[in-house]
């Protein structure tokens, strides 16, 4: 059976985020089970490591939102399912589905969503819009916040006699592994950030965007700074504006209030995320609205690091609070102050105790392997 399946994937732009990276990832895993992959895109930074020998890629403008291209995308696929004889299409986001609802309708065959973030809705045409992400033969959550949250919010679109289920999502631990890292190339990041190792690192990965709450993280490093009564720490917030400038600017300024620009840096840019997360002793995932899932959490037990992270969305199911990590109050910078002291004043062996217990967390729950024969396996039983 396994032989006769061909996975066609959609997907608006190959980049580096969660729904892009596991798109990438099953991609590549189907092969090695002798399953046709396919994936359509409008481009992105991961299309140069798509194995082209394995995986057909297909660029078409399926990034856009309007009505006519989403149309037309839909007679493009179409025409490609019929060609390829595809057994299976899955799309990632919403424009997209829609192209992919109306193919899969008029050429049945079956349609897979997977519902990776809280898709925010104002009103009744929005809602209606985001529901096509559930009008799908089987609907995937990225957690179970992500179900929960369709459950409450798209009861009237769900359909009984269609599967609903969570499938986490996975990260590869072989490559979010400190052992892999070479000390030279950590002395060169060193360099290139312009820090030494005297202090605690703390790093703060993610797009500059009010909702990751950097504002927060700012103030509650002045509460630290204040309580401790010195500079315990070198703080690295690593992202881009992606066009921001504005908020970037806030943010700077902020620092310049708080005289921290001597202990924070920005980074635009980190090429090796595991070198980033290797060199630093401290992660904060400050997010001030659910995180869908929140890869950070997961990198850094992955990477046996100190996690602590806002207690809303994902990472009240990614960590452990006391054992592979520390949740806070989500939007308070007290809160998050004090879960900075814990830990900056942590013992060697506890925060060696709770990397392992992190890394161990992952391995176990959260690897992309597991990702990638789940969401297989449910390809396989959608087709019997």
């Amino acid at each position: 059976m396994s032989s006769n399946i061909k996975v066609l994937q959609v997907i608006p732009k190959l980049g580096y985020g969660g729904a892009e990276t596991g798109c990438y990832d099953i991609a590549h895993y189907l092969p090695e089970n002798n399953c046709k992959s396919f994936i359509v895109t409008s481009g992105g930074e991961l299309i140069k490591f798509v194995n082209k020998e394995k995986v057909k890629l297909i660029r078409l403008p399926v990034h856009s939102k309007n009505p006519l291209l989403i149309f037309l995308n839909s007679i493009f696929l179409i025409g490609i399912i019929l060609f390829f004889n595809i057994s299976i299409v899955h799309a990632r986001s919403r424009a997209p589905a829609w192209s992919c609802l109306l193919a899969t309708k008029l050429t049945r065959r079956k349609f897979v969503t997977t519902f990776h973030g809280t898709y925010n809705f104002n009103g009744k045409f929005k809602k209606f819009y985001n529901s096509v992400m559930v009008r799908s033969d089987l609907i995937i959550a990225g957690s179970n916040f992500i179900f929960s949250h369709i459950k409450e919010n798209y009861s009237e679109f769900l359909n009984a006699n269609k599967k609903f289920l969570v499938i986490f999502r996975g990260i590869n631990v072989d490559y979010f592994d400190q052992s892999t890292k070479l000390e030279d190339d950590e002395k060169k990041l060193f360099q290139e950030w312009g820090i030494n190792k005297e202090k605690k690192i703390i790093l703060v990965p993610g797009r500059l965007t009010a909702w990751k709450g950097h504002e927060m993280f700012i103030q509650s490093l002045n509460l630290v700074k204040i309580e401790l009564g010195y500079d315990a720490f070198h703080a690295v917030i690593l992202g881009n504006e992606q066009g921001r400038d504005l908020y970037k600017k806030k943010l700077v300024q902020l620092t310049d209030q708080y005289h921290l620009t001597e202990q924070i840096k920005f980074i635009d840019h980190c090429k090796d995320m595991a070198l980033a997360y290797k060199i630093s002793d401290i992660i904060i995932s400050p997010s001030i609205e659910p995180e869908a899932f929140g890869r950070v959490a997961v990198e850094a037990q992955s990477m046996e690091k100190l996690i602590i992270a806002s207690n809303i969305g994902g990472s009240n199911e990614t960590i452990i609070d006391g054992k592979t990590g520390l949740l806070f109050e989500a939007g308070d910078p007290n809160s998050l102050s004090k879960r900075i002291i814990q830990a900056v004043t942590m013992d060697e062996s506890s925060y060696k105790r709770m990397g392992k217990e992190g890394r161990k967390n992952i391995v176990k729950k959260f690897n992309v392997e597991k990702m990638c024969f789940s969401t297989y396996s449910e390809y396989k039983r959608l087709l019997n």
